[in-house]
């Protein structure tokens, strides 16, 4: 799943140019799970970006998604999100 992951770091970099970005790969704990049979990863992805001001949380994730809809399906199967603009600092702090 290295591969899946340096994707969506490559366009989630250069569509939101984040102050922080830290992407987990899960696919492991999910082996055996009827969503990863088609082989898609489970990943969480933590970013702060100044493009998501003036956002709220659905916009964020929503614009998220759009960057990287393509994965979705046998490159990807979950993912989960916390987005958040720098004047709001840190989410899930």
């Amino acid at each position: 799943m290295t591969e899946v992951r340096d994707e969506l770091e490559r366009r989630l970099r250069e569509r939101f140019d984040p102050t922080r970005l830290d992407i987990r790969d899960d696919s492991e704990k999910h082996a055996g799970h009827a969503g990863a049979t088609s082989g898609g990863g489970h990943f969480r992805v933590t970013i702060v970006s100044a493009a998501f001001e003036g956002m709220s949380l659905l916009e964020q994730h929503r614009a998220v998604h759009d960057a990287v809809a393509d994965l979705f399906g046998d490159r990807v199967h979950a993912l989960g999100l916390k987005t958040s603009a720098p004047s709001r600092g840190t989410p899930g702090s």
